[in-house]
Protein backbone atom coordinates (compact mmCIF):
# COMPACT_ATOMS: atom_id res chain seq x y z
CA UNK A 1 0.00 0.00 0.00
CA UNK A 2 1.45 3.38 -0.83
CA UNK A 3 1.39 5.80 1.49
CA UNK A 4 0.16 9.24 0.57
CA UNK A 5 2.84 11.95 1.48
CA UNK A 6 3.01 15.57 0.57
CA UNK A 7 4.83 17.38 -2.33
CA UNK A 8 7.73 17.95 0.08
CA UNK A 9 9.55 16.93 3.60
CA UNK A 10 10.59 20.74 4.39
CA UNK A 11 10.44 21.14 8.82
CA UNK A 12 9.26 23.31 10.87
CA UNK A 13 11.41 25.63 12.29
CA UNK A 14 11.66 28.69 14.50
CA UNK A 15 11.48 31.14 11.57
CA UNK A 16 8.51 29.59 10.04
CA UNK A 17 6.55 28.62 12.92
CA UNK A 18 5.07 29.74 16.48
CA UNK A 19 2.20 28.74 18.48
CA UNK A 20 -0.52 30.87 18.04
CA UNK A 21 -1.61 32.97 20.80
CA UNK A 22 -3.55 35.93 21.16
CA UNK A 23 -1.07 37.68 23.75
CA UNK A 24 1.19 39.01 21.13
CA UNK A 25 -1.66 41.24 20.07
CA UNK A 26 -0.82 43.53 23.23
CA UNK A 27 3.03 43.65 22.29
CA UNK A 28 1.39 45.01 18.38
CA UNK A 29 -0.69 47.43 20.14
CA UNK A 30 2.23 48.68 22.23
CA UNK A 31 4.16 48.86 18.97
CA UNK A 32 1.49 50.75 16.58
CA UNK A 33 -0.40 52.53 18.87
CA UNK A 34 1.64 53.38 21.97
CA UNK A 35 -0.04 56.79 22.51
CA UNK A 36 -3.69 55.45 21.95
CA UNK A 37 -6.03 55.28 24.87
CA UNK A 38 -6.29 51.02 26.00
CA UNK A 39 -8.38 51.47 28.59
CA UNK A 40 -10.67 54.16 30.11
CA UNK A 41 -12.55 53.80 33.54
CA UNK A 42 -13.47 56.68 35.23
CA UNK A 43 -10.78 59.30 35.50
CA UNK A 44 -8.13 57.07 34.93
CA UNK A 45 -7.40 56.44 31.10
CA UNK A 46 -4.16 54.22 29.85
CA UNK A 47 -2.67 53.41 26.94
CA UNK A 48 -1.55 51.00 24.78
CA UNK A 49 2.05 51.43 26.17
CA UNK A 50 1.28 51.67 29.55
CA UNK A 51 -1.15 48.47 29.51
CA UNK A 52 1.76 46.52 27.86
CA UNK A 53 4.25 47.54 30.69
CA UNK A 54 1.47 46.68 33.18
CA UNK A 55 0.85 42.91 31.75
CA UNK A 56 4.47 42.80 31.88
CA UNK A 57 5.05 43.61 35.30
CA UNK A 58 2.53 41.43 36.70
CA UNK A 59 3.29 38.45 34.86
CA UNK A 60 7.03 39.52 36.19
CA UNK A 61 5.35 39.86 39.44
CA UNK A 62 3.45 36.70 39.31
CA UNK A 63 6.80 34.64 38.17
CA UNK A 64 8.52 36.30 41.02
CA UNK A 65 6.41 33.92 43.09
CA UNK A 66 6.90 31.22 41.46
CA UNK A 67 3.42 31.14 39.85
CA UNK A 68 3.59 29.87 36.33
CA UNK A 69 2.93 26.61 34.34
CA UNK A 70 0.56 24.55 35.82
CA UNK A 71 -1.04 27.43 38.15
CA UNK A 72 -4.17 28.70 38.31
CA UNK A 73 -4.63 32.40 39.02
CA UNK A 74 -8.53 33.40 39.67
CA UNK A 75 -9.81 36.70 39.30
CA UNK A 76 -13.00 38.26 41.21
CA UNK A 77 -13.77 41.54 39.64
CA UNK A 78 -16.10 43.48 37.78
CA UNK A 79 -14.70 45.07 34.34
CA UNK A 80 -12.25 47.19 35.34
CA UNK A 81 -8.81 47.95 34.30
CA UNK A 82 -7.21 45.33 36.40
CA UNK A 83 -9.51 42.38 34.67
CA UNK A 84 -8.35 43.31 31.77
CA UNK A 85 -5.05 43.05 32.36
CA UNK A 86 -5.32 39.72 34.02
CA UNK A 87 -6.02 38.44 30.32
CA UNK A 88 -2.59 38.87 29.13
CA UNK A 89 -0.30 39.11 32.43
CA UNK A 90 -1.46 35.74 33.99
CA UNK A 91 -0.63 33.25 30.47
CA UNK A 92 2.26 35.64 30.00
CA UNK A 93 3.51 34.06 32.97
CA UNK A 94 2.51 30.93 31.94
CA UNK A 95 -0.39 30.45 33.86
CA UNK A 96 -4.12 29.65 33.57
CA UNK A 97 -6.53 32.59 34.19
CA UNK A 98 -9.46 32.03 35.91
CA UNK A 99 -12.27 34.18 35.58
CA UNK A 100 -14.91 34.13 38.52
CA UNK A 101 -18.25 35.64 38.20
CA UNK A 102 -18.84 37.87 40.75
CA UNK A 103 -22.35 36.99 41.41
CA UNK A 104 -21.71 33.83 42.52
CA UNK A 105 -22.28 33.06 46.78
CA UNK A 106 -19.33 32.25 48.42
CA UNK A 107 -19.81 28.58 48.85
CA UNK A 108 -19.85 28.12 44.55
CA UNK A 109 -16.56 30.69 44.70
CA UNK A 110 -14.88 28.19 47.37
CA UNK A 111 -16.04 25.14 45.45
CA UNK A 112 -14.20 26.58 41.74
CA UNK A 113 -11.20 27.72 43.72
CA UNK A 114 -10.52 24.48 45.36
CA UNK A 115 -11.60 22.52 42.36
CA UNK A 116 -8.89 24.43 39.98
CA UNK A 117 -6.77 24.49 43.17
CA UNK A 118 -6.33 28.53 42.31
CA UNK A 119 -2.67 29.31 43.68
CA UNK A 120 -3.49 33.00 43.31
CA UNK A 121 -6.75 35.16 44.11
CA UNK A 122 -6.52 38.64 42.57
CA UNK A 123 -10.24 40.13 44.07
CA UNK A 124 -11.78 43.38 43.91
CA UNK A 125 -12.08 45.15 47.19
CA UNK A 126 -15.62 45.18 46.71
CA UNK A 127 -15.96 41.45 46.89
CA UNK A 128 -13.12 41.02 49.32
CA UNK A 129 -15.38 39.73 52.09
CA UNK A 130 -16.89 37.68 49.12
CA UNK A 131 -13.44 35.73 48.50
CA UNK A 132 -12.69 35.64 52.74
CA UNK A 133 -15.88 33.61 53.42
CA UNK A 134 -15.28 31.37 49.92
CA UNK A 135 -11.52 31.04 51.26
CA UNK A 136 -12.76 30.08 55.09
CA UNK A 137 -15.25 27.36 53.61
CA UNK A 138 -12.65 25.90 51.28
CA UNK A 139 -9.83 25.71 54.12
CA UNK A 140 -13.22 23.98 56.29
CA UNK A 141 -13.56 20.98 53.58
CA UNK A 142 -10.22 20.42 52.18
CA UNK A 143 -7.78 18.15 53.94
CA UNK A 144 -5.35 19.66 51.41
CA UNK A 145 -5.84 23.53 51.43
CA UNK A 146 -2.99 25.67 50.65
CA UNK A 147 -3.76 29.37 51.31
CA UNK A 148 -3.33 30.85 48.10
CA UNK A 149 -1.18 34.87 47.75
CA UNK A 150 -4.58 37.18 48.33
CA UNK A 151 -4.02 40.29 46.11
CA UNK A 152 -6.87 43.09 46.15
CA UNK A 153 -7.44 45.18 43.71
CA UNK A 154 -8.57 49.23 44.86
CA UNK A 155 -11.01 51.12 42.81
CA UNK A 156 -11.49 55.41 43.98
CA UNK A 157 -15.26 54.55 43.32
CA UNK A 158 -15.85 51.99 46.09
CA UNK A 159 -15.82 52.78 49.39
CA UNK A 160 -12.25 52.69 50.78
CA UNK A 161 -12.97 51.22 54.10
CA UNK A 162 -13.55 48.18 52.02
CA UNK A 163 -9.74 48.50 50.66
CA UNK A 164 -8.38 48.91 54.06
CA UNK A 165 -10.34 45.90 55.88
CA UNK A 166 -8.35 43.98 53.48
CA UNK A 167 -4.83 45.36 53.14
CA UNK A 168 -5.70 44.69 57.28
CA UNK A 169 -6.51 41.05 56.94
CA UNK A 170 -2.95 40.39 54.88
CA UNK A 171 -4.16 40.86 50.88
CA UNK A 172 -1.37 42.66 48.97
CA UNK A 173 -2.45 45.58 47.59
CA UNK A 174 -2.71 45.24 43.11
CA UNK A 175 -0.60 48.27 42.35
CA UNK A 176 1.93 47.51 44.72
CA UNK A 177 2.03 44.00 43.39
CA UNK A 178 2.35 45.36 40.02
CA UNK A 179 5.52 47.65 41.27
CA UNK A 180 7.40 44.47 42.39
CA UNK A 181 7.28 43.29 38.77
CA UNK A 182 9.75 44.10 35.53
CA UNK A 183 8.18 46.60 33.18
CA UNK A 184 10.30 44.96 30.32
CA UNK A 185 9.85 41.61 31.26
CA UNK A 186 10.64 39.26 28.98
CA UNK A 187 7.35 36.81 28.57
CA UNK A 188 7.52 33.51 26.36
CA UNK A 189 4.99 32.85 24.57
CA UNK A 190 3.36 28.65 25.00
CA UNK A 191 5.81 26.19 23.14
CA UNK A 192 2.58 24.63 22.70
CA UNK A 193 -0.67 26.66 21.16
CA UNK A 194 -2.70 23.32 23.02
CA UNK A 195 -1.36 24.49 26.54
CA UNK A 196 -4.33 26.23 28.43
CA UNK A 197 -4.49 30.03 28.97
CA UNK A 198 -8.31 30.36 30.35
CA UNK A 199 -10.52 28.20 32.85
CA UNK A 200 -14.01 28.75 33.14
CA UNK A 201 -16.75 27.33 34.92
CA UNK A 202 -20.83 26.33 33.35
CA UNK A 203 -23.40 27.67 35.25
CA UNK A 204 -24.47 25.00 37.40
CA UNK A 205 -28.04 25.48 37.54
CA UNK A 206 -29.04 21.96 38.29
CA UNK A 207 -25.71 20.61 39.44
CA UNK A 208 -21.96 21.27 40.66
CA UNK A 209 -20.42 23.47 38.06
CA UNK A 210 -17.79 21.86 35.09
CA UNK A 211 -14.50 23.57 34.57
CA UNK A 212 -14.09 24.58 30.80
CA UNK A 213 -10.46 24.85 29.60
CA UNK A 214 -9.61 26.68 26.59
CA UNK A 215 -6.16 26.57 24.71
CA UNK A 216 -3.93 29.64 23.26
CA UNK A 217 -5.03 28.49 19.80
CA UNK A 218 -8.53 28.63 20.08
CA UNK A 219 -8.52 32.08 21.72
CA UNK A 220 -6.24 33.31 19.08
CA UNK A 221 -8.25 32.27 16.31
CA UNK A 222 -12.05 33.02 18.09
CA UNK A 223 -10.72 36.78 18.63
CA UNK A 224 -9.94 37.14 15.75
CA UNK A 225 -13.24 35.61 13.70
CA UNK A 226 -15.27 37.68 16.38
CA UNK A 227 -13.88 40.94 14.89
CA UNK A 228 -14.33 39.61 11.32
CA UNK A 229 -18.28 38.34 11.42
CA UNK A 230 -18.90 41.70 12.94
CA UNK A 231 -17.26 43.69 10.74
CA UNK A 232 -14.98 45.12 13.99
CA UNK A 233 -12.44 47.95 12.45
CA UNK A 234 -9.34 49.08 13.55
CA UNK A 235 -9.54 51.60 16.84
CA UNK A 236 -13.26 50.56 17.70
CA UNK A 237 -14.40 51.84 20.63
CA UNK A 238 -15.54 48.86 22.32
CA UNK A 239 -18.09 49.53 26.08
CA UNK A 240 -18.12 46.99 28.62
CA UNK A 241 -21.60 46.73 29.27
CA UNK A 242 -20.75 42.71 28.99
CA UNK A 243 -18.71 40.87 32.03
CA UNK A 244 -15.21 40.31 31.35
CA UNK A 245 -15.76 37.29 33.31
CA UNK A 246 -18.15 35.91 31.20
CA UNK A 247 -16.40 33.76 28.61
CA UNK A 248 -13.40 36.17 28.65
CA UNK A 249 -16.26 38.56 27.57
CA UNK A 250 -16.74 36.40 24.86
CA UNK A 251 -12.90 37.11 23.39
CA UNK A 252 -13.19 40.83 22.65
CA UNK A 253 -10.77 41.52 25.96
CA UNK A 254 -8.17 39.44 23.07
CA UNK A 255 -9.72 41.03 19.73
CA UNK A 256 -9.40 44.64 21.57
CA UNK A 257 -6.14 44.40 21.42
CA UNK A 258 -5.72 43.21 17.92
CA UNK A 259 -7.56 45.97 16.64
CA UNK A 260 -5.80 48.60 18.79
CA UNK A 261 -8.79 49.97 20.08
CA UNK A 262 -10.22 51.47 23.51
CA UNK A 263 -11.96 49.10 26.44
CA UNK A 264 -14.20 51.69 27.89
CA UNK A 265 -15.08 49.93 31.14
CA UNK A 266 -18.50 50.26 33.14
CA UNK A 267 -18.94 48.52 36.69
CA UNK A 268 -22.74 49.02 36.83
CA UNK A 269 -24.27 48.43 33.79
CA UNK A 270 -27.57 50.21 33.36
CA UNK A 271 -29.01 51.98 30.54
CA UNK A 272 -28.50 54.98 31.21
CA UNK A 273 -24.82 54.68 32.06
CA UNK A 274 -24.60 53.14 28.46
CA UNK A 275 -26.50 55.79 26.75
CA UNK A 276 -24.60 58.12 28.85
CA UNK A 277 -21.08 56.65 27.67
CA UNK A 278 -22.01 56.27 24.14
CA UNK A 279 -22.46 59.92 24.10
CA UNK A 280 -19.01 60.53 26.17
CA UNK A 281 -16.74 58.09 24.83
CA UNK A 282 -18.16 58.09 21.13
CA UNK A 283 -18.65 54.42 21.73
CA UNK A 284 -18.77 52.34 18.34
CA UNK A 285 -19.78 48.94 19.89
CA UNK A 286 -20.91 46.42 22.66
CA UNK A 287 -21.95 43.08 23.49
CA UNK A 288 -24.81 42.05 25.92
CA UNK A 289 -27.18 39.47 26.88
CA UNK A 290 -30.79 40.26 25.43
CA UNK A 291 -31.75 41.54 29.03
CA UNK A 292 -29.26 44.11 28.77
CA UNK A 293 -30.98 45.18 25.70
CA UNK A 294 -34.30 44.99 26.85
CA UNK A 295 -32.83 47.21 29.41
CA UNK A 296 -32.37 49.49 27.21
CA UNK A 297 -35.30 49.14 24.63
CA UNK A 298 -37.69 50.22 27.93
CA UNK A 299 -35.26 52.61 29.06
CA UNK A 300 -37.18 56.03 30.86
CA UNK A 301 -37.08 59.44 29.06
CA UNK A 302 -34.43 60.30 31.59
CA UNK A 303 -32.34 57.65 31.42
CA UNK A 304 -31.98 57.75 27.65
CA UNK A 305 -30.12 60.37 25.50
CA UNK A 306 -31.77 60.19 22.31
CA UNK A 307 -31.83 60.23 19.09
CA UNK A 308 -28.35 58.24 19.31
CA UNK A 309 -25.38 60.82 18.07
CA UNK A 310 -23.83 57.87 15.49
CA UNK A 311 -24.59 53.79 14.83
CA UNK A 312 -23.54 51.58 17.80
CA UNK A 313 -22.96 48.40 16.86
CA UNK A 314 -24.55 45.67 19.50
CA UNK A 315 -23.75 41.65 19.19
CA UNK A 316 -26.33 40.23 21.99
CA UNK A 317 -26.07 36.33 22.38
CA UNK A 318 -26.54 34.45 26.00
CA UNK A 319 -29.94 33.46 25.47
CA UNK A 320 -32.46 33.41 22.52
CA UNK A 321 -33.44 36.93 21.85
CA UNK A 322 -37.34 37.61 21.50
CA UNK A 323 -37.56 39.44 17.83
CA UNK A 324 -39.39 42.27 19.73
CA UNK A 325 -36.44 43.24 21.67
CA UNK A 326 -34.37 42.79 18.34
CA UNK A 327 -36.94 45.31 16.61
CA UNK A 328 -36.95 47.81 19.54
CA UNK A 329 -33.05 48.14 19.34
CA UNK A 330 -32.97 48.60 15.33
CA UNK A 331 -35.60 51.42 15.78
CA UNK A 332 -33.73 53.24 18.44
CA UNK A 333 -31.02 52.98 16.16
CA UNK A 334 -28.87 50.44 17.09
CA UNK A 335 -27.38 47.41 14.23
CA UNK A 336 -27.72 44.20 16.46
CA UNK A 337 -26.04 41.57 14.81
CA UNK A 338 -27.01 38.15 16.88
CA UNK A 339 -24.47 35.46 17.88
CA UNK A 340 -25.21 32.01 19.72
CA UNK A 341 -22.27 30.08 21.34
CA UNK A 342 -21.63 28.48 24.67
CA UNK A 343 -19.49 28.66 27.22
CA UNK A 344 -17.54 25.54 25.82
CA UNK A 345 -17.24 27.28 22.26
CA UNK A 346 -14.73 30.31 24.07
CA UNK A 347 -18.68 32.08 23.92
CA UNK A 348 -20.46 32.88 19.88
CA UNK A 349 -19.48 30.94 17.63
CA UNK A 350 -22.38 31.33 15.72
CA UNK A 351 -23.86 34.39 13.89
CA UNK A 352 -26.88 35.43 12.00
CA UNK A 353 -24.89 36.57 8.84
CA UNK A 354 -26.61 39.73 7.93
CA UNK A 355 -27.65 39.50 3.87
CA UNK A 356 -28.24 42.49 2.11
CA UNK A 357 -31.38 41.22 0.37
CA UNK A 358 -33.09 41.72 3.97
CA UNK A 359 -33.10 45.16 3.95
CA UNK A 360 -36.32 45.79 1.81
CA UNK A 361 -37.89 43.50 4.26
CA UNK A 362 -41.10 44.44 6.48
CA UNK A 363 -39.23 44.91 10.00
CA UNK A 364 -41.47 42.62 11.65
CA UNK A 365 -39.93 39.53 8.99
CA UNK A 366 -36.24 41.03 9.47
CA UNK A 367 -36.31 40.94 13.28
CA UNK A 368 -37.77 37.33 13.11
CA UNK A 369 -35.16 36.85 10.79
CA UNK A 370 -32.37 37.77 12.46
CA UNK A 371 -33.55 36.05 15.61
CA UNK A 372 -32.72 33.15 14.50
CA UNK A 373 -28.93 31.64 15.64
CA UNK A 374 -27.41 31.63 12.07
CA UNK A 375 -23.92 29.79 10.81
CA UNK A 376 -20.72 28.66 12.07
CA UNK A 377 -18.22 31.61 12.85
CA UNK A 378 -15.08 31.88 10.47
CA UNK A 379 -13.31 29.52 12.45
CA UNK A 380 -15.14 27.31 13.36
CA UNK A 381 -14.86 24.20 11.02
CA UNK A 382 -17.84 22.00 12.06
CA UNK A 383 -21.71 23.33 12.92
CA UNK A 384 -24.76 20.87 12.09
CA UNK A 385 -27.84 19.49 13.64
CA UNK A 386 -28.20 16.15 14.16
CA UNK A 387 -30.61 13.50 15.04
CA UNK A 388 -29.78 12.61 18.29
CA UNK A 389 -30.44 8.81 17.70
CA UNK A 390 -28.82 8.51 14.78
CA UNK A 391 -26.17 11.28 14.57
CA UNK A 392 -27.54 12.22 10.99
CA UNK A 393 -28.61 15.88 9.96
CA UNK A 394 -32.00 16.78 10.15
CA UNK A 395 -33.28 18.11 6.47
CA UNK A 396 -32.97 21.66 6.27
CA UNK A 397 -37.25 22.52 6.17
CA UNK A 398 -37.36 24.80 9.62
CA UNK A 399 -39.74 22.26 11.24
CA UNK A 400 -37.44 18.86 12.25
CA UNK A 401 -35.97 19.09 15.79
CA UNK A 402 -32.48 18.28 16.31
CA UNK A 403 -29.69 19.02 18.64
CA UNK A 404 -26.86 21.00 17.52
CA UNK A 405 -23.38 20.11 17.18
CA UNK A 406 -19.75 21.38 16.86
CA UNK A 407 -16.48 20.44 16.32
CA UNK A 408 -13.17 22.55 15.10
CA UNK A 409 -10.71 24.73 17.28
CA UNK A 410 -13.56 26.53 18.56
CA UNK A 411 -14.43 23.84 20.77
CA UNK A 412 -13.10 23.82 23.82
CA UNK A 413 -9.75 21.32 25.60
CA UNK A 414 -12.61 19.49 27.54
CA UNK A 415 -14.15 19.76 31.39
CA UNK A 416 -11.28 19.44 33.79
CA UNK A 417 -10.55 16.37 36.10
CA UNK A 418 -13.98 15.01 34.66
CA UNK A 419 -13.66 12.10 32.03
CA UNK A 420 -17.16 11.09 32.03
CA UNK A 421 -18.55 14.35 30.90
CA UNK A 422 -15.81 15.12 28.55
CA UNK A 423 -17.04 11.41 27.08
CA UNK A 424 -20.42 12.62 26.64
CA UNK A 425 -20.07 15.92 25.11
CA UNK A 426 -17.76 14.88 22.72
CA UNK A 427 -19.67 11.40 22.20
CA UNK A 428 -19.35 10.17 18.42
CA UNK A 429 -16.72 12.98 17.18
CA UNK A 430 -18.96 16.15 17.81
CA UNK A 431 -19.19 18.38 21.01
CA UNK A 432 -22.72 18.37 21.61
CA UNK A 433 -24.65 21.19 23.20
CA UNK A 434 -27.51 20.22 24.29
CA UNK A 435 -29.57 22.92 22.48
CA UNK A 436 -32.76 22.02 20.29
CA UNK A 437 -32.71 23.72 17.04
CA UNK A 438 -34.09 23.32 13.36
CA UNK A 439 -32.44 23.87 10.47
CA UNK A 440 -34.04 26.49 7.68
CA UNK A 441 -33.53 26.01 4.05
CA UNK A 442 -31.55 28.81 4.16
CA UNK A 443 -28.97 26.73 6.11
CA UNK A 444 -29.67 29.29 9.19
CA UNK A 445 -30.21 27.08 12.43
CA UNK A 446 -32.74 28.27 14.70
CA UNK A 447 -33.31 27.10 18.61
CA UNK A 448 -36.55 25.67 19.73
CA UNK A 449 -35.08 25.28 23.02
CA UNK A 450 -32.85 23.32 25.22
CA UNK A 451 -33.52 19.61 25.42
CA UNK A 452 -34.51 19.59 29.12
CA UNK A 453 -36.92 22.79 28.25
CA UNK A 454 -39.28 21.60 25.64
CA UNK A 455 -42.78 20.88 26.73
CA UNK A 456 -44.86 17.76 25.77
CA UNK A 457 -48.34 18.44 25.57
CA UNK A 458 -50.59 15.14 24.71
CA UNK A 459 -47.31 13.88 22.31
CA UNK A 460 -47.00 17.15 20.72
CA UNK A 461 -43.31 18.89 21.27
CA UNK A 462 -43.88 22.93 22.02
CA UNK A 463 -41.17 25.41 22.22
CA UNK A 464 -41.24 27.22 25.53
CA UNK A 465 -38.65 29.71 23.40
CA UNK A 466 -41.62 30.41 20.37
CA UNK A 467 -43.85 30.79 23.18
CA UNK A 468 -41.86 32.90 24.96
CA UNK A 469 -41.39 35.26 21.92
CA UNK A 470 -44.77 35.86 21.17
CA UNK A 471 -45.35 36.94 25.04
CA UNK A 472 -42.54 39.99 24.46
CA UNK A 473 -44.08 41.43 22.29
CA UNK A 474 -47.18 41.81 24.23
CA UNK A 475 -47.57 45.76 25.17
CA UNK A 476 -47.66 45.28 28.78
CA UNK A 477 -45.15 42.47 28.98
CA UNK A 478 -41.21 43.00 30.25
CA UNK A 479 -40.01 39.71 30.52
CA UNK A 480 -41.30 36.28 30.18
CA UNK A 481 -40.33 32.34 30.89
CA UNK A 482 -42.28 29.60 30.13
CA UNK A 483 -41.88 25.87 30.88
CA UNK A 484 -44.08 22.83 31.68
CA UNK A 485 -46.84 22.34 34.26
CA UNK A 486 -48.32 19.01 35.29
CA UNK A 487 -51.77 18.58 33.26
CA UNK A 488 -54.50 15.68 34.38
CA UNK A 489 -55.70 16.16 30.55
CA UNK A 490 -52.15 16.57 28.23
CA UNK A 491 -49.56 15.50 30.71
CA UNK A 492 -48.43 18.98 30.59
CA UNK A 493 -48.97 22.35 29.40
CA UNK A 494 -47.52 25.71 29.06
CA UNK A 495 -47.14 28.10 32.76
CA UNK A 496 -46.19 31.28 31.85
CA UNK A 497 -44.33 33.29 34.23
CA UNK A 498 -44.12 37.23 33.40
CA UNK A 499 -42.90 40.13 34.48
CA UNK A 500 -44.61 43.74 33.64
CA UNK A 501 -43.00 46.67 32.62
CA UNK A 502 -42.95 49.50 34.69
CA UNK A 503 -46.24 51.69 35.28
CA UNK A 504 -48.62 48.77 33.99
CA UNK A 505 -51.36 48.35 36.78
CA UNK A 506 -51.04 44.90 38.20
CA UNK A 507 -53.50 45.35 40.58
CA UNK A 508 -55.92 42.89 38.47
CA UNK A 509 -54.77 39.92 38.00
CA UNK A 510 -56.97 37.91 36.65
CA UNK A 511 -57.87 40.21 33.74
CA UNK A 512 -54.47 40.90 32.76
CA UNK A 513 -54.09 37.39 32.76
CA UNK A 514 -57.38 37.05 30.36
CA UNK A 515 -55.71 39.60 28.32
CA UNK A 516 -52.26 37.66 27.94
CA UNK A 517 -54.13 34.59 27.08
CA UNK A 518 -56.37 36.23 24.28
CA UNK A 519 -53.68 37.75 23.15
CA UNK A 520 -51.22 34.54 22.66
CA UNK A 521 -54.59 32.81 21.51
CA UNK A 522 -54.47 35.53 18.54
CA UNK A 523 -50.90 34.69 17.51
CA UNK A 524 -50.05 31.12 18.32
CA UNK A 525 -51.51 27.92 17.76
CA UNK A 526 -54.35 26.97 19.78
CA UNK A 527 -52.13 24.18 22.00
CA UNK A 528 -49.47 25.60 22.76
CA UNK A 529 -51.49 28.88 24.94
CA UNK A 530 -50.34 29.05 28.14
CA UNK A 531 -53.26 27.60 30.19
CA UNK A 532 -52.08 29.30 33.43
CA UNK A 533 -50.07 32.72 33.93
CA UNK A 534 -47.95 34.05 36.90
CA UNK A 535 -47.02 37.78 37.47
CA UNK A 536 -43.34 38.43 39.70
CA UNK A 537 -40.04 39.25 38.88
CA UNK A 538 -37.96 36.29 37.12
CA UNK A 539 -35.47 33.81 38.74
CA UNK A 540 -31.88 34.69 37.19
CA UNK A 541 -28.59 33.09 37.68
CA UNK A 542 -25.25 35.02 38.30
CA UNK A 543 -24.98 35.45 33.99
CA UNK A 544 -28.54 37.00 34.19
CA UNK A 545 -30.01 33.91 32.49
CA UNK A 546 -33.57 32.62 33.64
CA UNK A 547 -33.79 30.11 35.85
CA UNK A 548 -35.88 27.78 34.68
CA UNK A 549 -35.13 24.72 37.11
CA UNK A 550 -36.83 26.72 39.75
CA UNK A 551 -39.81 27.35 37.92
CA UNK A 552 -40.33 24.13 37.13
CA UNK A 553 -40.53 23.53 40.55
CA UNK A 554 -42.34 26.04 41.47
CA UNK A 555 -44.80 24.95 38.37
CA UNK A 556 -45.09 21.25 39.85
CA UNK A 557 -45.90 23.01 43.65
CA UNK A 558 -48.87 24.94 41.59
CA UNK A 559 -50.44 21.33 40.84
CA UNK A 560 -51.63 19.83 37.83
CA UNK A 561 -53.82 22.16 35.72
CA UNK A 562 -57.39 20.18 36.53
CA UNK A 563 -59.10 18.38 33.62
CA UNK A 564 -62.53 20.48 33.00
CA UNK A 565 -65.68 18.61 33.66
CA UNK A 566 -67.85 20.06 30.84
Amino acid sequence: MVVARDIDDLPKNDANYTALTPLWFLERAATVHPTRRSVVHGSRHYTWHQTYKRCRRLASALSNHSIGLGNTVSVIAPNTPALYEAHFGIPMAGAVLNNVNIRLNASTVAFLLGYCSAAVVIVDQEFFSLAEEALKIWSEKSKSFKPPIVIVIGDENCNPNELRYALAKGAIEYEKFLESGDPEYKWKPPEDEWQSIALGYTSGTTASPKGVVLHHRGAYLMSLSGALIWGMHEGAVFLWTLPMFHCNGWCYTWTLAALCGTNICLRQVTAKAIYAAIAEYKVTHFAAAPVVLNKIVNASPEEAILPLPHVVHVNTAGAAPPPSVIAGMSELGFRVTHTYGLTETYGPSTVCAWKPEWESLPPEQLARLNARQGVRYISLEGLDVVNTKTMQPVPADGTTIGEIVMRGNGVMKGYLKNPKANEEAFANGWYHSGDLAVKHPDGYIEIKDRSKDIIISGAENISSVEIENVLYSHPAILEASVVARPDEKWGESPCAFVTLKQGVDGTNEKLLAEDIVKFCRSNMPAYWVPKSVVFGPLPKTATGKTQKHLLRAKAKDMGPVKMSKL
